[in-house]
């Protein structure tokens, strides 16, 4: 086990990079501008050298090892509605998510938002029919003209210390109300793996996040699928219909 990469890299494979950027920004020795174009000086080029959709979209498994860690949030929908994927990439996650949850008898409309120009650009040239759902902005600023049932991000698309404003800016700006946030799928420790805590260097646990004071109302999770330390998980938090109120 020893041999093998450190945890924190399997839980995500952009780890070195993260840590770097975001010891850099705590340092002051970069602003949250060069934070984002550091990170897509790396990211974009290597999505766009894919050869695969999946590849595009930073996995490097085959199919079924891409369903395997991505369908997970489909168990998050509940229902029919709109589902924005931030961070979409190819735009591979929008067509799988309408897909799956059309097995579940669940009826999706697929949107993506991509803070690289050049991803956005190659999703819309896989998927024309749905060109014009495909955005380009920062997730933690962007406000859409119209708000969506189900959102999808990741929290390392944002520095580590702007990761909970980001939960509160999609929450209020771009979930629906009473809709829902989905967050992952993360690479987490199964209970009883670590001593002490994560070092939490590039991505807040669900742990982490329910401590800064959002409900968590699900969660799904499986097996990893190479490392036996680690589960992929999902979980998500739903938006406040005032409306109902």
């Amino acid at each position: 086990m020893e041999s093998r990469e450190s945890i924190e890299t399997q839980k995500n494979r952009a780890y070195k990079l993260l840590e770097k950027v975001n010891a850099s920004l705590e340092a002051g020795e970069i602003d949250e501008g060069r934070w984002f174009r550091e990170v897509a000086s790396v990211i974009t080029p290597a999505y766009l050298a894919g050869n695969n959709p999946r590849a595009q979209s930073g996995h490097s498994g085959d199919e079924a090892h891409w369903e395997h860690a991505r369908s997970l949030v489909v168990d998050a929908i509940d229902r029919n509605g709109a589902f924005l994927d931030i961070g979409c990439a190819s735009g591979h996650l929008m067509e799988c998510v309408q897909r799956w949850a059309a097995k579940r008898g669940f009826v999706v409309e697929p949107y993506g938002l991509d803070i690289a120009p050049e991803l956005a650009e190659l999703a819309r040239h896989r998927l024309p029919q749905w060109a014009d759902r495909i955005f380009v902005g920062n997730a933690l600023y962007w406000e859409p003209a119209v708000r969506f049932d189900f959102v999808r991000t990741g929290l390392e698309y944002v520095p580590t210390r702007r990761q909970r404003d980001l939960i509160n800016h999609l929450l209020r700006k771009v979930v629906a109300p009473g809709g829902r946030l989905i967050v992952g799928t993360c690479n987490e420790e199964r209970e009883g793996v670590r001593v002490g805590p994560s070092q939490e260097m590039a991505v807040a646990s669900e742990t982490t996040v329910a401590s800064w004071g959002f409900t968590i109302a699900g969660r799904s999770e499986r097996r990893h699928y190479h490392d036996e330390r680690l589960l992929y998980r999902v979980f998500w938090i739903d938006a406040i219909d005032e409306s109902a109120q």
